[in-house]
């Protein structure tokens, strides 16, 4: 996951993305790097064009929620309904996202 975000970031930044900056930003990280997955990311990449997959990409839940609300205003948690979704229907579309 974290050469994924490393080509995200270095992407953001304008920055080529490739191995020596992958694994620089990995390594900057605080992580190990490992070389051969680093040339995976870097060759799965190859022909794709990374702004294109980001809009794309599903919006997180995350990223709409409002807010939070100022002291003394909390408001009530409401629980998610059951949608009858089993966890074998939410992880067969999960695995979707990654052909």
């Amino acid at each position: 996951m974290e050469y994924v975000y490393a080509a995200l970031l270095l992407h953001k930044l304008k920055k080529e993305v490739n191995e020596a900056n992958i694994s620089s930003v990995v390594k900057a990280s605080g992580a190990e790097v490992n070389d051969a997955q680093v040339k995976a990311m870097v060759a799965a990449l190859a022909d794709i064009n990374i702004e294109d997959a980001i809009k794309a990409a599903p919006v997180a839940v995350a990223a709409a929620a409002p807010a939070a609300e100022p002291a003394g205003e909390a408001k009530k948690e409401e629980k998610p309904k059951d949608d009858g979704k089993t966890e074998e229907a939410a992880m067969e579309g999960l695995s979707s996202l990654f052909g």
